[in-house]
């Protein structure tokens, strides 16, 4: 994946556990899938309030939680 990618990453260990589902082992993502559902949150929900300045807040959760949600990231 590095090689495809051209990146290397510095710690191999997180990248493994980031690609290994919880049914194969001990050893595998759901904690670091619940820190990248925050940056993700976190980045979309910025995005969002600056392009849409004059949306109010429950709005822009709508939007947000349409644009993270599961089905919209596949």
């Amino acid at each position: 994946l590095q090689v495809r990618l051209g990146h290397r990453f510095a710690r191999p260990d997180l990248l493994a556990r980031a690609l290994t589902h919880r049914s194969y082992g001990a050893d595998h993502n759901e904690r670091l899938e619940f820190l990248g559902d925050a940056v993700l949150s976190l980045a979309v929900s910025s995005l969002l309030y600056e392009r849409y300045a004059g949306s109010d807040e429950g709005d822009l959760t709508r939007v947000r939680a349409h644009l993270v949600r599961e089905d919209s990231l596949h």
